[in-house]
C-alpha cells in the first residue's frame, strides 16, 4: 500500500536521454554540425560531447554546438574573436539534420529515437496519485513530438526551451512545479540525465528550501555500453547531486519514490 508521502509527491522528467534515446539524434545533430563548421577536420566522439556536458552549462545542444567549435580552433590557436561564428546559421543546420530540410514535414533523425519507456508508466504514476509532468532543454515543437504523437500523451503538463531559461537555471523547473502543486509542502523529484539537470535540483533546493527536492539521475543509453563508462558517469551524477542513479526511468516506481521520501 502506497504511504500518504508518496501519494502527494510531483515527479518531473527530463526528456533527451530519459524519455527518449538522443543519441542517434541531438547528438548525431551535434556531431555532424561541428564537423560541418570545422571544415570536416573535427567530430567530437560521444566522450567529448559528455565532458563538455559534465562542465553543468551546456544542456542546449546548439549552444554546445557552437562552443566545441570554437574549441576546436583556438586550440588551433585561433582566439575566439576572429571568428566569425553566427550562431543562426549553426541552428538552422543542426536542425536540418534533427527535423529535416522542411519544417513542415520532419525526416530527420528525430523520426528514429528508441523511447525509453511506456504510456503505461505515467498510469501507473496516476493511479497512486503521484503527480507528473516534463521539463525539457528540448523545443515544445520536439518535445511534443515524442510526448503526444510518439507517446500519446494527452496535452501534458510541459514546460519546454522557449519558455524558461535554460538549465541549470530552475526556473523552469518551479514553473512546471507550480502547475502540477497541491500545496507548497509537496516533495519534488526531478528525473534527469547531466550534471545540469542535477545542478537544476540543487539551485531549485537553494531558492526554495521549504520544500524537499530530491534529483534522481538516469543513466541514458549511449553511456551503459561499457561498465567503466557507466559508472564513471554514475559517478558525475552523484557529485552533481543526484540521489540516486537508476539505468532506466521506469525503475522509479511508485515504491522506489516512497524509499525516496523517507
Amino acid at each position: 500500500m502506497t504511504e500518504p508521502t508518496s501519494a502527494k509527491a510531483i515527479v518531473v522528467f527530463d526528456i533527451d536521454g530519459v524519455i527518449r534515446d538522443v543519441g542517434g539524434s541531438y547528438r548525431r545533430a551535434l556531431a555532424d554540425t561541428v564537423e560541418h563548421f570545422t571544415a570536416n577536420a573535427y567530430r567530437p566522439t560521444p566522450l567529448d560531447i559528455d565532458q563538455l556536458k559534465s562542465e553543468g552549462i551546456w544542456n542546449n545542444d546548439w549552444e554546445a554546438s557552437q562552443e566545441l567549435i570554437y574549441r576546436y580552433f583556438v586550440d588551433k590557436s585561433i582566439p575566439r574573436e576572429e571568428l566569425q561564428l553566427d550562431y543562426n546559421t549553426i541552428v538552422a543546420f543542426f536542425q536540418s539534420r534533427y527535423r529535416g530540410p522542411n519544417p513542415e514535414n520532419w525526416t530527420g533523425y528525430i523520426c528514429d529515437e528508441p523511447l525509453l519507456l511506456q504510456s503505461s508508466y505515467f498510469d501507473q504514476l496516476t493511479s497512486v496519485g503521484i503527480e507528473w509532468g516534463f521539463f525539457s532543454g528540448a523545443t515544445r515543437a520536439s518535445a511534443t513530438y515524442v510526448l503526444e504523437k510518439r507517446l500519446g500523451l494527452k496535452s501534458p503538463i510541459l514546460v519546454a526551451m522557449e519558455d524558461a531559461p535554460g538549465k541549470p537555471d530552475p526556473t523552469g523547473l518551479f514553473a512546471t512545479v507550480h502547475l502540477l502543486a497541491l500545496d507548497k509542502l509537496q516533495p519534488v523529484i526531478y528525473a534527469g540525465d547531466t550534471v545540469a539537470d542535477m545542478y537544476t535540483v540543487e539551485k531549485a533546493r537553494s531558492v526554495e528550501p521549504e520544500r524537499t527536492w530530491i534529483g534522481v539521475g538516469i543513466l541514458p543509453p549511449h553511456v551503459q555500453e561499457t561498465v567503466a563508462r557507466r559508472d564513471a558517469y554514475a559517478q558525475t551524477l552523484r557529485e552533481a547531486g543526484a540521489a540516486i542513479i537508476l539505468s532506466n526511468v521506469e525503475e522509479l516506481t511508485s515504491v522506489q519514490i516512497q524509499e525516496l521520501l523517507r
